[in-house]
Formats: C-alpha cells, structure tokens, sequence
C-alpha cells in the first residue's frame, strides 16, 4: 500500500512537470512567432521606407535635370539668335518661354496615380504647427508643414507633391542664385563711366526708388479700396502691404536692355546710367522693403500711420543700408590685405578658391548678422574690383572674372526659367484682373515720376544735360526681373502676398517680352546714337582743344576729394600700386609706412598703373608734367605752361598731341601717376618735338 502511494506520487509530479515544460515551450513558441512577426513587419517597414527615400531621390534628380535641359536648350537657342542676329527676344525672355512650356506640361500633361493606402484622419487643431509629431502604435513619426492645400484640390495630393517638387524654397533664390548676379555686377562695374555720372545715378537709385515706391503704394492703395467697394477683395490688403508692392516692383533689372546696349555699342552716358540705378536700386529697393515690413505702430491696429514708427522705419532703412555697406567693405578690405601680406598669388587655385569663398560670405555674414546681403556683396564686388583685383597673379584675375560671369549668367537664366515654371507650378496663384490693369498703370506712372521730374533737376546743374530722348528711353527700359520675383516670391503666405506674387510674375513677363523686346525699335525711333567707341567718346581730340578736355568728364568734386585719399593712402594700403607711404605718409610716421608698404610698390613707382587716372582728368587744379614742363589744367579746361625751354620748343598744339596720344605722367599734391596710352590712335613718336620724360 505505501509502494502504490508513493508511485502514484511520483507520477503526479511528473506529469506536473511534464505540463509545466510543455506550457513553458508553448510559451517560447508564441513569444518567438510574435518576435518573428514583429521583426517582420520591421524589416517589411524599412523596406518601404528605403524603396519610398530611392524614389525621392530619383524624383529629385529628375526635378534637377528638368532645369539643367532648360538651360542647355536655352544656350543653344541663345547661340543661334546671335548667328542669326535676331534681338526682338532676348535670352532672358527665351528662357521665360521654355518654364512656361514645362510648366504646362508638369501642370497639364503628367498626373501621378492616387495611392489608396493613404488615408486622411481628420484631427481638429487651432493653428498649423511648423512640425508635427504623431503617434502610432507607439512609435512616434515627425512631419514637416508643406503648406496649405485648397479643399477641392485634396483628392490630388499626389498631383500637389509632384508640384511642390520642382517648387524651390525661396531661400535658394537669396542665399544661392542671387549672391554671384549682384556680385558680378560690383565686379564688373565700368567705374570710370559709373563715377562720370554718379550724382546723376545716386539721384536715380535712392531718391528716384523713394519716390516710385510711394506714388505706387498709393496708386495701389486706390486701387485696393475700390475693389474694396466693388466686392472684389477675398482678403485683407493694407497701406503696408500696397507699399511693399510698390518696394518691389520699384526694383528694376534691364538686364535684356543693356546687353542690346553692350552689342549695339549705344552712348556710353546712357548705358551708364541705367546699368548704374539698376545695381543700386536693387539694393534699396531689398532694404526699402525690409524698412516697410519692419514698420511697427503702437497698439493693437498694427497698420495705423503713426509718426514715431514711420520716423523708426528709416533708421531702420539707414541702419541696414550703412551696416551692410559697411560689412561688405570691410570684407574686400580683408581679402585684399590677405592677398596682399602672403604668398597666395604662387598657388593660383588656392588664390581664386579664397577670393570666392571670401566674397560669397560677405552675402550670408550680413543676412546673419540681420543686415541685408544684396548691398554688401554688391559693395564687396566694388571693392574688390579696386583692390583685390590689383593683389591678383594674372591668372587668378582671369579666373575670377570668368568665374563670376559664367555664375551670373547661369544664375540669371535659371530664375528666369523658374519663373515661367512658377507661373503654372505655384500652389496658390490669386489672379485678379483689377489688381492686375492697376498694378500696370501705377508701374508706368511710378516709373514716370522717377525719370522726368529727377531728370528735370538734375539737368540744371550738369554740363553733359541728360536729353530727353535718353529720358524717353531710360522710361522704357525700366524692366523688372531676378531681383522684384525674388523680393515677391521670399513671402507668400498671406492674401495679399500670393496676389502681389501672381502680378509681379505677369509684370515681369510683359517688360522682359514687350520692353526687351521692342529696345531695338525704340532706340530707332528716338534716334539714339549707337556704335560708339567708350575709348575714344572719352578721348581727347586736338581739333577742339580746350573745349572738348572741358566737357570730357563731369566727376564730382567730392570724387576728386576721395580720389586725391584714395590714391595716396589707401591703393599704398591695400594694394602693391599707387605710391610708397613713405613718400606720402608724414615723416613721423616712417616706420608704419615701410612695414605696410610692399616692395612692390617701390619696384612700380616709376611705372604705376590706376585704373581711375581718367576720371578726373580734367576736373579741378590738375597739374600735367613733362620733364620741365607744367600744365595747370583749371576746371574750365584752359591750361597754361611754364619752365625752361628744352629740346624741340613744343608748343601748345604739340603738348595737346601729347596729352592726347603718348603716356603722359599726371602730378597731384606731389604724386606721379602714368596715365595709360589710348589704345585707339597710335603714340606720337615726332623726334622733333619729343618731350623729354
């Protein structure tokens, strides 16, 4: 009895163990499928994700490679209407043609297939955060706020995606397509021609925008009341917002119009001063706009005229536009004492890869800095146009002038293509025909109350009067491009904006087309000289003597002042021309002057080159020495010799000659410059009336 009880003992326990090991494995078996499973679905996730991140990328590339086919079919177009001598459409134009046929093709042709796993839950939020973080199932997904999608275009988000691809962030345009077009622009400035008439173009660039900013804002401010009234306003449009448009659009950009000019050889003085307001203009149109978005009454109406933030708003304006003049400055100042103090000019590569890097930071250190890019790297191409450039080893100059012409017109062809993309890919168009016809009268009136009223003023105290046909055509040119789209494209988030977007796309459109395209006509019909040598328009003929020296060039006399500075201390400075500081510099200064003078200015000092040697040649109290000989050139342009007599006896017909033809050495408050020979007659070489040097 007691061997049975203990039998059946031991089999109970063994069963128990025998079910405890089954139900542990039953267990393991189930945690291990659920594993298995998990890592399953894990594995299948990243699967999609990788295949999802592959089609993004190619989507991406094909989106680029989109625009590189524009250009490439906009080059080869481009070469054959100069074979063929075609000008009624420039390349701006062309490329504005090609984005408006892809864009209908991506608008209207392509449609990508609803996905039907997508699924919309709608989930009721007060306002549109930046990021959205969501969770499902635990695992916690972030997205990205795109943008707002209209109710009837919600079954076409996939159509919407494929949109906002080729649909650049508008910080591209600032931070990498803008910066080498205003840069070029500084580099490649004529300065003799910009400083002959810089009165004249700081007329037209800062108080001339000023002016066509507000007759704009309140031509359009009418406008917006009276839809107003009619019932054809959807949204809010303040005074602001009509003066922001009327910043913008004050912007202008002749870039079709002036390279006809530069093909046509036209009268250098009107090339000067349109392409000269086009690069200021630029600039304080960004900061005017900037100014006018910064305006900030007290209250809750933020849209009050208030005298105190109007008062405000332009030292904003002066602040911005002086600190970013500044930066830039200083930024050509640096690039110039660095190649100036080392050895880069041996290592061409590494001397270029410099005054690149240097010059395109100038634009991102001001927009970081809260000050505007668009002045500074303009002021840094000028500077380093007139300093770095001399520090340069031959090949770098070469190099860095090819550079930026190849980015510029890269750069320019690009926008031009995306805006004639924009027109049919852009999410948000608000085309309004009121808003429209009167943006396109107040364009014309504010463009008008620039040119002829400044002009007016301007020509009671200028020698060289600006005629009225230059008037008429400096009116026709005012196009608007790269610079207005960029202004108007940075901001579309309200009502008002997007309207102001689509206007400013048709308001470039027609000035590149119509205007660019009728430049060739237009300066037909007011009879405007072309195929004119700047050179010898500049020269001096021995025909009209004293007349034709009085009236060559009309430099300020505030130039005069700054050249006189600039020669004697700041070229020595920066640069390996102009004089040793020591022979400048007060003698209590001698050492200072050789530390920072170079020995290369001691090896130039008899045979110095400056490129602004002629823009005040015949202004102010010039003395002109020729061995023993010294012509004082007073402003009227009369001059008189003293000294003793010499070999030859030259007389006054014979000294012209010089001045005109030879090289000749121009003395200023005790420094000697040698002015370059004028390459468009030969050197008068006469032994018998050879001046001794």
């Amino acid at each position: 009895m007691v061997f049975k009880v203990t039998v059946n003992s031991a089999w109970r326990a063994t069963r128990t163990l025998w079910l405890l090991v089954l139900v542990s494995l039953s267990v393991c078996i189930c945690v291990c499928r659920a594993s298995s499973s998990l890592q399953e679905d894990s594995a299948m996730e990243n699967i999609v994700t990788e295949k999802k991140a592959e089609e993004s990328h190619r989507q991406d590339s094909a989106d680029l490679l989109i625009f590189i086919l524009l250009l490439t079919l906009t080059i080869l177009t481009i070469w054959l209407f100069k074979h063929r001598r075609f000008r009624f459409l420039h390349e701006t134009g062309l490329a504005m043609i090609y984005g408006l046929l892809v864009g209908v093709v991506l608008r209207y042709g392509i449609h990508v297939p609803r996905d039907i796993s997508n699924v919309t839950l709608s989930c009721p939020v007060n306002a549109s955060p930046a990021t959205l973080l969501i969770n499902v199932s635990g695992k916690f997904y972030e997205y990205t706020l795109k943008g707002e999608i209209s109710a009837n275009k919600v079954d076409d988000v996939q159509d919407n995606e494929m949109l906002r691809k080729v649909t650049f962030d508008p910080e591209v345009f600032f931070n990498i397509l803008l910066p080498p077009i205003i840069f070029h622009a500084g580099y490649s400035l004529k300065r003799r021609h910009f400083f002959r008439n810089m009165g004249s173009i700081l007329a037209y660039a800062f108080l001339g925008t000023v002016i066509s900013c507000f007759v704009i804002g309140l031509l359009m401010y009418g406008c917006v009341m009276l839809m107003k009234q009619v019932g054809q306003l959807a949204g809010d449009f303040f005074f602001t917002d009509c003066l922001f448009f009327g910043a913008i659009v004050s912007a202008t950009d002749p870039v079709t119009v002036l390279a006809i000019f530069n093909e046509l050889q036209v009268d250098v003085d009107l090339y000067a001063l349109l392409f000269g307001e086009s690069v200021l203009n630029d600039a304080v149109a960004v900061v005017l706009s900037s100014s006018i978005v910064a305006y900030q009454p007290q209250g809750d109406n933020s849209h009050n005229f208030e005298v105190m933030a109007m008062l405000k708003s332009f030292g904003i304006f002066l602040g911005v536009f002086s600190g970013s003049f500044a930066l830039g400055v200083a930024t050509g100042v640096v690039t110039a004492l660095v190649t100036k103090f080392t050895k880069l000019r041996d290592f061409q590569l590494l001397e270029t890869a410099l005054f690149f890097l240097m010059s395109w930071s100038t634009f991102l250190l001001a927009e970081a800095c809260g000050f505007t890019g668009v002045v500074a790297v303009l002021f840094c191409g000028i500077t380093q146009a007139h300093y770095t450039f001399n520090n340069l080893s031959p090949e770098s100059q070469d190099r860095t002038k090819q550079l930026f012409e190849l980015l510029n017109f890269l750069a320019e062809n690009f926008i031009f293509s995306y805006m004639g993309l924009t027109l049919f890919t852009f999410q948000n168009h608000v085309f309004n025909p009121m808003f429209i016809v009167g943006a396109f009268v107040a364009v014309f009136l504010g463009r008008a109350a620039n040119i002829y009223p400044l002009s007016f003023l301007l020509n009671l105290g200028r020698r060289n009067k600006i005629r009225s046909n230059f008037q008429h055509m400096m009116m026709f040119a005012g196009l608007r491009g790269a610079m207005t789209f960029a202004l108007s494209i940075r901001d579309t988030a309200t009502y008002a904006r997007q309207m102001m977007f689509s206007t400013t796309l048709l308001v470039v459109f027609f000035t590149v087309w119509i205007c660019g395209g009728g430049t060739t006509q237009m300066l037909s019909c007011q009879r405007i000289r072309v195929g004119v040598d700047s050179d010898q328009d500049n020269s001096m003929s021995i025909a009209e003597g004293s007349e034709r020296r009085s009236t060559k060039q009309e430099s300020a006399w505030l130039f005069r002042i700054w050249y006189n500075f600039d020669h004697n201390y700041l070229k020595p400075i920066l640069t390996h021309s102009g004089p040793p500081l020591t022979a400048t510099l007060p003698p209590c200064c001698g050492p200072l002057a050789r530390f920072l003078t170079s020995p290369q200015a001691y090896e130039n000092e008899c045979q110095l080159k400056d490129d602004d040697s002629d823009l005040i040649l015949t202004d102010g109290d010039i003395n002109l020495t020729y061995g023993d000989i010294t012509v004082s050139t007073d402003a009227t342009g009369a001059h008189t010799s003293g000294g003793p007599a010499f070999a030859g006896a030259a007389t006054s017909d014979d000294l012209d000659r010089e001045l005109t033809y030879g090289d000749h050495e121009l003395v200023m408050r005790g420094t000697r410059l040698v002015l370059p020979m004028d390459d468009s007659e030969p050197p008068f070489t006469d032994p018998h009336h050879r001046m001794r040097m």
